[in-house]
């Protein structure tokens, strides 16, 4: 759980944003899932209930990669052993905070735009773990971007948002690349980051179109 605090502190000290609550106490486990009987049982989850008004959440994530991120802290080294867990739980936890920032902002989200700053910020997070540098990053988007692999039971619709969402974080990725981390404008490349993350879906879209 500690490695899911850290990751928490992270994005929002990288985004400059205080959602006031802790990602721990939001977790469940299978057995409280198995009460919601959501209609999909993936290894990260983020469960959302919006009733007048009101929003209700809970995140699950698979016990053996909490389990494996204990066992192999990606704070210490971040490698073969650890990287899929390591990325799933940053998505989980991208999720938690995006879904709980728009909310406290009054302002919509969709579950696309979730997932395209949930891929966003698994490129960042890997990247700033490791070494900032464009041959690194290179990789990391040859890995995240390249030929996903998408759960079996999705439908149609859900693997085109997937898709979309997957498509647009390596074109952004690619744009932070060449135009902030090869001339090796780390800040500046920071406080993009920051801007993308405060926009809308048609703000992130608009700005992906004009960079590729």
């Amino acid at each position: 759980m500690r490695t899911l605090s850290r990751m928490q502190r992270g994005l929002e000290t990288l985004y400059r944003v205080d959602t006031g609550v802790t990602v721990e106490d939001f977790m469940i486990d299978e057995s409280v899932r198995e009460l919601v009987a959501p209609i999909r049982r993936p290894r990260e989850q983020l469960l959302v209930c919006e009733d007048d008004g009101e929003m209700a959440l809970a995140l699950f994530i698979d016990p053996a990669v909490l389990h494996n991120l204990a066992q192999h802290d990606p704070g210490r080294r971040l490698g073969e052993h650890n990287f899929g867990d390591f990325v799933l739980a940053i998505e989980g936890v991208s999720h938690f905070i995006y879904a709980i920032w728009c909310a406290q902002s009054q302002r919509p989200v969709t579950q696309i735009e979730l997932e395209l700053q949930a891929e966003v910020d698994k490129y960042i997070t890997c990247l700033l773990a490791t070494d900032p540098e464009p041959n690194q990053s290179e990789a990391l988007r040859h890995r995240l971007f390249v030929d996903p692999d998408f759960e079996p039971d999705l439908d149609g619709d859900e693997r085109d948002r997937y898709r979309a969402a997957n498509d647009n974080a390596a074109r952004y990725a690619a744009w932070l690349e060449s135009t902030f981390l090869a001339p090796r404008r780390i800040p500046e490349m920071l406080a993009e980051l920051r801007r993308f993350y405060r926009q809308g879906l048609a703000g992130k879209l608009a700005t992906i179109a004009c960079a590729a």
